[in-house]
């Protein structure tokens, strides 16, 4: 079954880092685009980051120059690495791709990040 399954959450002190993975099952994964979204708690979901299958990179305005996405395709794995975390990035992190017109997600994974 095609999945995208991710790690990589938890709780972190303001100002900290974490690096958020996305591993996927399939190898055609290996040729889509990969992007990143958060949903804070009782607000819409927001998209965070995109990476083409030519590594091309781009970010929500919101965490420009603080959060990089990247992927290894050897791997089949894309990753967010976070920066200079605040309380505002408490959210879940979910993991997404498509194949034509379907979309296929992450299970989601609680960020938290104390003040």
């Amino acid at each position: 079954q095609v999945q995208l399954v991710e790690s990589g959450g938890g709780l972190v002190q303001a100002g900290g880092s974490l690096r958020h993975s996305c591993a996927a099952s399939g190898s055609i994964f290996r040729f889509r685009a990969r992007a990143w979204y958060l949903q804070a708690p009782g607000k819409q979901r927001e998209w965070v980051a995109r990476i083409t299958s030519g590594s091309s990179t781009s970010y929500a305005d919101s965490v420009q120059g603080l959060f990089t996405i990247s992927r290894d395709n050897a791997k089949n794995t894309v990753y967010l690495h976070m920066n200079s975390l605040n309380p505002e990035d408490t959210a879940i992190y979910y993991c997404h791709a498509n194949i034509a017109i379907i979309d296929y997600w992450g299970q989601g994974t609680q960020v938290t990040v104390s003040s």
